[in-house]
């Protein structure tokens, strides 16, 4: 067999090989660095024999599916470290993933101590250097195996595989678990790893089902890359907006309110406010939207006529019962089936297209309790929701222009960097969850795949992510640990204008079906809010802060021109507050320099004489002494042109 190797020479064997042992053959250096491979392109474990001519890649750390491996090797450590101190836990499911690993065990809660038991004992188990060795079983004796060792949960996994199937387990010593790999060859490849915490999980992501215990954990293959991990972890704990968020007073949540339904303090609420007076300003008097403001709930015949009720209804909160009720009503989860209606309360002919509508919505959906975390996932939120009704020869420009708002949005709040770009398609395979005919969602991810490339656009297609009625754009990004969210979302829908009976009236007098773009421009408040907390680490710009400057008077006897700055500021629209506590000016300075403010005025003696105030600024420190209309005039420009001012010394 001929084996094709990545730098492109080849490899002839007369006999099947283990990859190991090609591995092996190359170069004693690069087995011992091997974690798995890629045949023709595919994941292989490492022990997988090859019996035919391929392309051949040598996975090692330094590569993504060689650090996974890692990973999932270090899972498998860790349930037998679990099983030797905790021999009752039962085992469920230990992936790799993104920033390291988890294992699901059906336990009680894992305190700190007894993760810290763990990991020494991981270290055990990794120091006797156990060989991990591969075998499988017709079903029926795989259940027999996992029955016999008390694994319910693993019971349940072999049994949803078909009969006829041979079940891969992985042993290392005394234990063995149910495991596809691929896996390291023995223990000791799992050099340096770490215990991150524990968490609640639900058995398959069912809330119906088992509460298990998951602990996380990463892992590397030297050392300095765990330091280097850690050390970022522990940054992401000061960033993460769910704490950082709380401690600024932007936001809280109570018990007896309910999870996923955030109380916004008067900060946090101006934060808000300033981001939607900014996005309809922009979308009604740049991008030529008219706005709407449409019900919160909706009978159910609404949802049934655009499909939501047959496609997402256990998303929704639902008020009333079908069977005993005359008429059920559900918080609405979308705005777009009202907005039809706005649109169809007067004829429109072809000379009225677009027709944009933008509405700053506020959505209900019975997220599960599992889900929900902070304010980047919630029961309730506010969305910069819009809809473009166009004529079909309109519709490829106007998607242009949703992306181009979109674009224009992430840069004026410095995050375009920082996102990717998704085609979501339909799942041909999952019929079902979709409407319409095969040929129409070809040619509308066709004209989607066609926009994104034109406009030099890098994005990735992910299958089965379309809404039901079309594909869309999905612009994400990840917040501090690593997790993926969609913060905007543009979608191309030729379905449900027919549904709604929608219609404009073209040049000949005749009854046109228009095609429908659902977009938002910003996303949701709630999650950008999140977002814009964990990227700036609460040091936002100075249009956003809730407090953009502080006065800072020296003594009490400086209070009356510091309330005279002060009135001076509100008078130009500036958000400011006076300190007039009987503190020393220095306790004053760091007490603002905690709470984030952009600018602090120093006044005094000198500066009550001429006019004056001394600036310090979180971007760069003391800035001197300036007049008060000569700072009211850069301030005030500074927040019109939404300038991103990034620090340029360390206050001293």
């Amino acid at each position: 067999m001929r084996i094709t190797l990545k730098d492109g020479s080849v490899k002839e064997y007369a006999e099947a090989k283990s990859i190991y042992d090609i591995a092996l053959d190359i170069s004693e250096g690069l087995a011992r660095a091997a974690c798995c491979a890629k045949v023709d392109g595919q994941v292989a474990d490492l022990r997988t024999v090859l019996d035919r001519d391929c392309h051949l890649a040598v996975c090692t750390a330094n590569d993504p599916e060689g650090l996974a491996t890692i990973r999932h090797t270090a899972s498998h450590v860790l349930a037998e470290a679990v099983k030797n101190l905790f021999p009752d836990a039962k085992l469920t499911i230990g992936p790799s993933i993104d920033t390291g690993f988890y294992y699901d065990f059906d336990h009680a809660p894992f305190s700190r101590d007894d993760l810290d038991a763990l990991e020494a004992e991981m270290k055990k188990i990794i120091k006797a250097g156990a060989r991990l060795e591969k075998f499988t079983l017709p079903r029926e004796e795989a259940v027999k195996l996992m029955e016999e060792k008390g694994e319910p949960y693993k019971v349940e996994l072999i049994r949803d595989l078909p009969e006829d199937a041979q079940i891969s387990f992985y042993r290392q010593g005394e234990f063995v678990d149910l495991c596809a790999g691929p896996h390291l060859m023995n223990t000791k490849g799992v050099k340096a790893f770490k215990l991150t915490s524990s968490s609640m999980a639900y058995w398959r992501g069912d809330s119906n089902k088992a509460r298990l215990q998951r602990i996380y954990g990463t892992a590397y293959s030297r050392k300095e890359e765990l330091a280097e991990h850690l050390e970022r972890m522990e940054d992401a704990k000061r960033r993460d907006h769910n704490r950082l968020g709380r401690e600024m007073e932007l936001f809280t949540t109570v018990d007896v309110i309910g999870q996923g339904l955030p109380l916004f303090t008067p900060k946090g609420t101006k934060m808000l406010l300033k981001l939607q007076r900014w996005i309809e300003d922009l979308e009604d008097k740049e991008w030529g939207y008219v706005r709407t403001r449409t019900p919160l709930m909706a009978k159910s015949d609404l949802y049934k006529m655009s499909g939501h009720w047959d496609h997402y209804k256990e998303g929704m909160f639902v008020l009333g019962d079908e069977e005993t009720d005359k008429e059920v009503y559900a918080l609405r989860p979308m705005t777009c089936p009202f907005q039809y209606f706005v649109y169809k309360n007067t004829q429109k002919s072809y000379r009225d297209l677009p027709y944009r509508m933008s509405e700053t919505s506020t959505l209900f959906r019975n997220e599960d309790s599992g889900e929900m975390h902070g304010l980047t996932r919630v029961r309730q939120f506010t969305i910069t929701e819009g809809h473009l009704v166009v004529r079909p020869d309109q519709m490829v420009e106007e998607f242009k222009g949703c992306i181009a708002l979109a674009k224009h949005c992430l840069t004026t709040l410095g995050v375009e960097e920082d996102v990717t770009y998704h085609l979501s398609k339909w799942d041909p395979e999952n019929r079902e969850k979709y409407i319409g005919e095969p040929e129409v969602w070809n040619e509308t991810e066709q004209h989607i795949r066609d926009i994104l490339t034109e406009l030099g656009i890098p994005f990735v297609e992910d299958v089965g992510e379309a809404a039901f009625y079309g594909p869309k754009v999905d612009i994400n990004a990840r917040n501090v640990y690593g997790k993926e969210d969609t913060m905007i979302t543009i979608q191309w829908d030729a379905l449900l204008a027919e549904q709604f009976d929608m219609y404009f009236v073209d040049q000949n007098g005749e009854k046109v079906r228009p095609y429908i773009i659902h977009r938002t421009s910003m996303g949701c408040y709630e999650r950008t809010l999140a977002w814009l907390i964990e990227k700036y680490a609460g040091k936002f710009p100075t249009w956003l802060c809730p407090e953009q400057v502080r006065v800072l008077p020296i003594s009490e006897k400086y209070e009356a021109y510091a309330a005279q700055v002060l009135q001076e500021l509100k008078a130009r629209d500036i958000d400011a507050t006076v300190d007039n506590r009987s503190e020393k000016i220095g306790f004053k300075i760091r007490e603002a320099r905690l709470a984030k403010v952009p600018y602090m005025l120093v006044v005094g003696q000198q500066e009550e004489e001429e006019g004056l105030v001394s600036v310090r600024s979180r971007f760069a420190g003391d800035e001197g002494q300036k007049p008060l209309s000569q700072f009211l005039d850069q301030i005030c420009e500074e927040i019109r042109t939404k300038e991103i001012r990034r620090e340029e010394a360390q206050d001293k």
